[in-house]
């Protein structure tokens, strides 16, 4: 008698870690989070999860892909925002894995997008997309997250990267100052060090420092409340300046591909305030390209409002991955 098959997907971040198995349909079913910090390594969370979840590897062919947020193209991994480091293959034959795929967390983000409804997202103006064009797909959070969808042979081709690793390019007066001031911190400043969680801090205090006031020990959660509510004008001005670099660099991403497909704003921050996102100066710093306004003005731009995009797309990944095998549950 044949072992029965059991999927699952994690899709795991600097922050959080979020993972589920799959129903026959190969919908997400008994979704857990957990926080990355309180645990010592993902082989002690998969395993928790195994053993909460009944599922037992010697009984079953497991067949597990791991979205992660770092490069995954060497055996051994090195998380960029945790300190979390494992052995691919080690981690497959102590798990007692049938098969195991790591993709980066933004190659499920980009597998997410061809899955998602009307209702998982919310467009932010431009135009309509095209059939088959490139699609850019870009996220603040712990990081800054990035990959691409492009269509060849038949199918969509995602194309990952660390583009949120490239250099902060400022476009008026206080970004240049933004940008002297963290260098005092950084040898090299890239965008994610304004485009995260952290960048959000760090755009707060130069401007502080600009302004010459006293910073307070605001976390990112704090300045936005104080933004929407307006209760501080620094943190509104950060806010609003944190929105508009996010504008130039989603810009600058459909200039690189064409991405008439449409861009996408992915990750945990920017849904938790998605009115004043749209309020904000976003869309006009996305199309304040000069020459090629025109062009980027054409192109549509959405915020992903799904809970579990990178659950989505791993788990549209793995399906993927086992028809090409001839697997099934």
């Amino acid at each position: 008698m044949s072992k029965p098959v059991i999927n699952i997907v994690a899709d795991i971040g600097g922050t959080n870690l979020r993972i589920a198995s799959l129903d026959s349909e190969g919908k997400c079913q008994y979704i857990q989070t957990y926080q990355c910090k309180e645990h010592p390594s993902l082989r002690s969370v998969i395993e928790d999860y195994l053993k909460k979840s009944e599922i037992d590897s010697s009984k079953s062919l497991v067949n597990a892909c791991l979205a992660i947020a770092c490069p995954v193209d060497q055996d051994l991994i090195h998380m960029t925002n945790l300190p979390w480091s494992f052995s691919k293959a080690k981690l497959k034959n102590d798990l007692g894995l049938h098969a195991l795929h790591m993709i980066n967390d933004y190659t499920a983000m980009a597998w997410s997008i061809n899955e998602l409804d009307e209702w998982q997202k919310v467009k932010i103006g431009g135009g309509e997309p095209v059939q088959h064009k490139p699609i850019g797909i870009c996220g603040p959070g712990t990081g800054l997250g990035v990959a691409n969808l492009i269509w060849g042979n038949g199918q969509w081709i995602s194309v990952d990267g660390e583009g949120g690793h490239t250099d902060f390019a400022p476009t008026n007066d206080q970004e240049v100052a933004i940008l002297s001031y963290l260098r005092e911190k950084y040898s090299r400043v890239s965008y994610e060090q304004v485009l995260s969680g952290l960048g959000i801090e760090q755009i707060y205090q130069a401007l502080c420092h600009v302004s010459d006031v006293e910073t307070n020990n605001y976390s990112a959660a704090d300045i936005s409340k104080r933004a929407i509510d307006k209760s501080c004008d620094i943190c509104l001005e950060a806010m609003l300046q944190f929105c508009k670099t996010l504008g130039s660099f989603a810009g600058n991403m459909a200039l690189h591909t064409s991405a008439f497909g449409g861009i996408y704003i992915a990750g945990g921050i920017v849904p938790r305030f998605l009115e004043f996102f749209e309020e904000s100066g976003f869309r006009r710093r996305f199309e304040a390209k000069g020459r090629f306004t025109h062009f980027n003005a054409k192109i549509p731009t959405y915020v992903i409002t799904e809970s579990q995009p990178g659950l989505l797309g791993a788990s549209a990944y793995l399906t993927q991955q086992n028809i090409n095998e001839g697997l099934c549950r």
